[in-house]
């Protein structure tokens, strides 16, 4: 696949990230902590971000989403709408490093829960890229 070089009076260059994993769990050679990069770095702080309640967040109250909120609301097309509204709403203030393409919610009925498919582009790289999760309410 060929990559379409991009040239634009507002371009930005995508820079290197690194973040720790969320399991805590360590390295077996070197015993330190396993670390994330780039991609996987950014969908970590993505997932982090919907899945994080405003006020969960010590000395950030706004950082979050109304997601588990949402959840117990009726299954209905205004509900999913909203539900998409939320992430792509908060992935835009609190994720300057992606531009959202799209969000696709998908219900399962048999488990009583949501997938959340999102389309995404790191700011500087052409690649669109993906990362799902499910929502689930806390029984």
């Amino acid at each position: 696949m060929a990559i379409k070089e991009l040239r634009s009076k507002n371009f930005r260059v995508s820079r290197n990230f690194k973040d720790l994993a969320n399991s805590f769990r360590r390295n077996p050679v070197t015993k330190d902590l396993i670390v994330l990069s780039n991609e996987q770095a950014i969908k970590q702080a993505m997932k982090n971000l919907v899945l994080t309640a405003p006020g969960e967040k010590l000395f950030q109250p706004d950082v979050g989403s109304k997601v588990y909120q949402l959840l117990f609301e009726p299954l209905d097309p205004f509900t999913v709408d909203t539900l998409k509204d939320e992430i792509v709403d908060t992935l835009r203030n609190f994720e300057p490093r992606i531009n959202v393409i799209s969000v696709e919610i998908t219900a399962n009925d048999d488990f009583h829960d949501l997938r959340v498919d999102v389309e995404y582009r790191i700011v500087g790289q052409p690649l669109v890229q993906t990362i799902d999760f499910i929502l689930q309410r806390a029984e």
